[in-house]
């Protein structure tokens, strides 16, 4: 479903979270942009590279290392940024519309303890 709604900006939900990263992180080096999908740096440079082409990333090399190269959003990468992440805010609204506030404080505690066993498994 979120695929679905992610095509209306010509999304993955890959290509998605890896918009959402370097736009909390603006400058964040390739590297540590591995580091925080838990990925490769062939799998990082390739996404890099599509989004690149998109015109929704930029590269800037980094002043005193000239292997790294910081990340940023491009004006139009920050556009398709924001619609992306209004068709997700929605899609989750609309999925949680029939939880209590109550169900919804224990779902995200569930998920987030299900995303710390991941994260260390």
């Amino acid at each position: 479903m979120v695929t679905a709604k992610l095509g209306a900006a010509e999304l993955t939900p890959g290509q998605f979270g890896v918009l959402a990263i370097i736009a909390a992180n603006p400058g964040l080096k390739q590297i540590e942009l591995g580091g925080a999908l838990g990925v490769d740096r062939s799998t990082v440079v390739a996404a890099v590279d599509k989004l690149e082409k998109r015109g929704l990333v930029e590269r800037r090399a980094v002043p005193k290392d000239r292997r790294a190269h910081a990340l940023t959003l491009t004006p139009e990468g920050q556009r398709v940024y924001r619609k992306a992440l209004a068709l997700v805010e929605r899609h989750e609204a609309k999925i949680a519309e029939n939880l209590s506030a109550a169900e919804r404080t224990t779902l995200f505690a569930l998920l987030s303890k299900v995303q710390a066993a991941a994260e260390t498994a």
